[in-house]
């Protein structure tokens, strides 16, 4: 299977982490235009569970070294099996969240203060808690979280400056709740993830632990199983707007269908890279690296969606400060090593 053997190349699988994790949301945004987010995330979904069983049959079996997708599946314990799909159902209830606050707020809102604030907090989860020693300088990994906070709140102060109507603004408030809300769930995932694998030896993983690809596997059951519950229940109670029924969802294009699909697998791509870019650059920094993902989301929302269309010029002065705080936090966190 293919196993990163540098820590340069594991800060660049965290980039095109950060980039696919900041990117999928833009197919949330296509596929709005005609279609619910709550039928999108069924789509979503499915493509998250498709394509980690390619990777898995791919990346994740070729090659001499470390052990077969099949194989190791057959070898997962069951706490590690179980710890991989608490962590599914965990980040699938706080992604339906933040889907639903992208529908609300947009995606330079949603993004920053969901992920961001997910990206605080996952850190100290799992620096302190993934079962792995080789996590790189504390100062510089929390002095990075310290400036990435500053970002969080100069976009809350901007958001709140934001132009727009009473009924705008009524949706971009319920919109940074949820966003709060996803945030301190998501924190919480990938810390289970990492303990279902053995962070300091993916080539030969301890007895009962997973390699990257079939954690990520189980994962993605944890999150196609849970969605049978959690997005029911929003499809028949949503946030905003009317319930939507599954007899919808069937009628859907299969264009429409096949952006959400693609949706899955951008962020798909970014989570497999995060869990194998891991044994390398330590769970803590490369989960920290894959979170910059909000300034992604941001540069789309912004500059793309113009969702900021009509602020006055204060507001994006913040969204300029936001960004350079954020960076400055990132750089610090890859420095850590």
């Amino acid at each position: 299977m293919f196993i990163v053997n540098s820590y340069t190349l594991a800060i660049v699988l965290c980039v095109v982490t950060m980039l696919c994790w900041g990117s999928w949301g833009n197919t949330q945004k296509l596929a709005g235009k005609t279609w619910r987010y709550e039928l999108f995330y069924w789509d979503y979904v499915i493509g998250i569970l498709i394509f980690s069983l390619l990777i898995g049959f791919t990346l994740g079996s070729f090659g001499e070294k470390g052990v077969p997708f099949l194989e190791n599946i057959k070898q997962v314990a069951p706490a590690a099996f179980t710890s991989a799909i608490v962590g599914g159902i965990v980040f699938n209830l706080s992604n339906i969240l933040l889907s639903a606050s992208i529908s609300l707020a947009g995606l330079a809102v949603a993004f920053p203060l969901g992920v961001g604030l997910a990206l605080v907090l996952g850190v100290f989860n799992t620096y302190f808690f993934s079962g792995s020693e080789n996590q790189g300088n504390p100062v510089l990994i929390f002095s990075g979280v310290a400036l990435i906070v500053i970002a969080l709140v100069l976009n809350g102060i901007a958001s709140a400056k934001k132009g727009s109507d009473d009924a705008n603004k009524a949706n971009n408030k319920k919109g940074v709740i949820l966003a709060i809300v996803s945030g301190i769930l998501m924190s919480t995932f990938y810390a289970f993830v990492a303990r279902a694998m053995d962070l300091d030896n993916f080539e030969a993983p301890a007895t009962g632990k997973a390699t990257p690809y079939v954690a990520f596997f189980i994962f993605a059951l944890g999150i196609f199983i849970s969605n049978f519950v959690f997005n029911t229940i929003v499809m028949k109670k949503p946030f905003a707007g009317a319930p939507v029924s599954y007899a919808t969802y069937f009628k859907g294009k299969m264009s429409t269908h096949l952006v959400g699909v693609l949706g899955g697998f951008v962020w798909g791509l970014g989570t497999v890279l995060s869990y194998v870019a891991s044994g390398k650059a330590g769970a803590s920094i490369s989960y920290a690296l894959g979170q910059g993902a909000p300034m992604i989301s941001a540069f789309w929302g912004l500059f793309i969606w113009k969702e900021f269309k009509g602020s006055n010029k204060s507001v994006y002065t913040l969204l300029t400060l936001m960004f350079v705080f954020f960076i400055v936090g990132l750089g610090m966190i890859v420095a850590a090593r």
